[in-house]
Formats: structure tokens, sequence, C-alpha cells
């Protein structure tokens, strides 16, 4: 079986696959026609985020068995064509859970505490102590929206904090020893944090707009690091301008290209953003760790060959 590997992964992807006898072939820079035009030699591609396989790219590929992404969110696949024609799709949201659940934590006690601010403040000769009282999580409602595995690996992190957890999920009875499923309306009454754990597909397109925020009882924390597209930043800005949002940790944006790999527009909602102290803002990189480059790669071998070995 000959794969395609289109992104830069850990070569113990390559190493163990072909110990195993299948062919694999690196192309780290080719445009998505060059890709196009010799995909129907490969019966395996393993992507991450680079060229979109849309439904020109997959009827091309004549011979294709599987596409594996090195991750969780499978937007970038035309996923109805890819089960018509019969082609499997792995992914390993196991893979960087950890790393997720970590940042989410990481970035809310910064924000909260004041961290970065007051950091800052002291190294550039500034002593404040009142103006930088902190928050504490303990006690308050922490609602997630999404409990698959980013969600249940940030819940499990909460534990020892001292929160209710609470969440929201399309599929029930999900509720375990680190949180209790609930309602939407429920959640949205009672949530003291909003965290999103989602893929992004037409129903979840700007999910997080004015209409829900509106909905939110309590002034809320808000938390992102599922895709940029989940939220409409205006409506997040307008929210933060009136109180309504208290502030924001945010390690996705409306504004990333759709290979995450930069901003593909600048404006001043995002401008408002990058200049708020009440907004904390990382460049993706919620599942990137030294562990989970390791993790997600070993999760996709692992499942290739569980279908595919002879």
């Amino acid at each position: 079986m000959k794969i395609l590997q289109l992104d830069k992964n850990h070569p113990l992807i390559s190493e163990q696959l072909t110990a195993k006898g299948f062919v694999v072939e690196e192309d780290h820079s080719s445009t998505y026609d060059e890709v196009l035009d010799k995909i129907k030699d490969y019966q395996g591609i393993i992507i991450r985020s680079r060229i979109p396989l849309d439904k020109n790219f997959l009827t091309r590929a004549s011979h294709l068995k599987f596409i594996a992404r090195v991750g969780a969110g499978m937007e970038n696949i035309d996923i109805e064509t890819a089960e018509k024609l019969g082609i499997k799709l792995i992914n390993s949201p196991e893979g960087n859970r950890d790393s997720v659940a970590e940042h989410v934590v990481g970035m809310l006690l910064i924000l909260m505490n004041r961290l970065f601010i007051a950091s800052n403040e002291v190294k550039n000769g500034i002593w404040k102590r009142e103006e930088n009282r902190g928050d504490e999580l303990l006690g308050k409602t922490f609602g997630i929206i999404g409990y698959g595995n980013m969600g249940k690996a940030t819940a499990k992190r909460l534990s020892g904090f001292g929160v209710e957890v609470i969440f929201h999920d399309i599929l029930p009875n999900l509720s375990d020893e680190f949180a209790t499923q609930v309602s939407l309306e429920e959640l949205q009454k009672r949530a003291d944090i909003l965290s999103l754990h989602i893929p992004l597909t037409m129903e979840t397109h700007y999910l997080i707009d004015e209409a829900f925020i509106s909905k939110m009882e309590k002034n809320f924390y808000f938390v992102n690091t599922a895709r940029g597209k989940n939220l409409k930043t205006k409506s997040l800005v307008q929210a933060i301008e009136s109180g309504k949002v208290l502030g924001a940790c945010l390690d996705v944006l409306e504004y990333e290209k759709s290979s995450f790999e930069n901003l593909e527009t600048e404006n001043q909602d995002l401008k408002f953003l990058l200049d708020s102290e009440k907004v904390i803002v990382t460049p993706h990189i919620g599942g990137w760790t030294s562990q989970s480059k390791i993790k997600l790669a070993q999760f996709i071998v692992d499942k290739i060959l569980a279908d595919f070995e002879n």
C-alpha cells in the first residue's frame, strides 16, 4: 500500500509504517493541483491541514482507501463524499486531548489571576497589588459544550480545583465522575465559565453569537480551544465591552487561515482582542506539546495498522 504524507509529522509515522511493509512518500510543498495530478497512485493519505480534500480531490483519488488526519478536526475533508466513495476516515483526538485540557486551565489561571499583566508590570518597575487582585476558580460552575475527548480531559483536569463541571452535548447519557450532563438552557443559566470543545460544522458555525451570549444568565469567562469560527468575534467584542463577558481565553480565531498557520485577515474586532487586558490569545497551540506530537502520530499509526495491516 502506497501512502502519501502531505504535512510534516513525527517521523515515527513513516518509520513504523515502513517497517510494516507500507510505502510512505513525503510531500510537504506541492500545491493542491500538483497533488491532484498524482493522488490516483496512492491508497492512503496522511494530512494535517495544509491541503483541503474536497469533492474534486476525492473523486480524482480513485484508489484511495483511507484518509488519516493527525489531529481531531475533520472540517478540511468532504466527509460526505469520502463516505460515499468508501474511503475510511481516521483521526487522533486522543493524542492531544491532554495538552488541550492543560492549555485551558493554564489560560484561565493566567487571565483570572492577571499573571501576565502583573509580571510585565513588575518587570517594568511597576508594583501594583490591589489592582491585580485575582478571581478564584474555586466555587465556580464550569460549563463545557462538547463532551468528547477534549471536553472530558478538561473536566478531569478541573477535578482538583473545587469547581462544579457541567456540560451539554448532542449525544445522551455522557455524565461521569468528573461532570454532569445538562440541557443547553441549564448550562446557560448556571455557568460562570464557558468552554468550547466542539468540531466546526454547519450547526456549530457561529454557535456563540449575540443571541447565545444574551441567554447566559451570569457574567462569565469564555474559553475557545476548538475552532475560531465556532465564535462570532464581533459578538464577543460587544460582550466584553458591555461587561457580560468578564474575560476571554482564545487559542483559535475566526480569522485564521484554514491551514491554521497564520491569520488571513485583520480588522478592528481582532485589534480589540489583541489590545485588551481581558483577553489571552495564543496561536492555535492548545494541542501543540512535545508529548502530543508523539501521541498524535502513534494513535494514527495504530489505527492504520489495525485496519490495513496484512
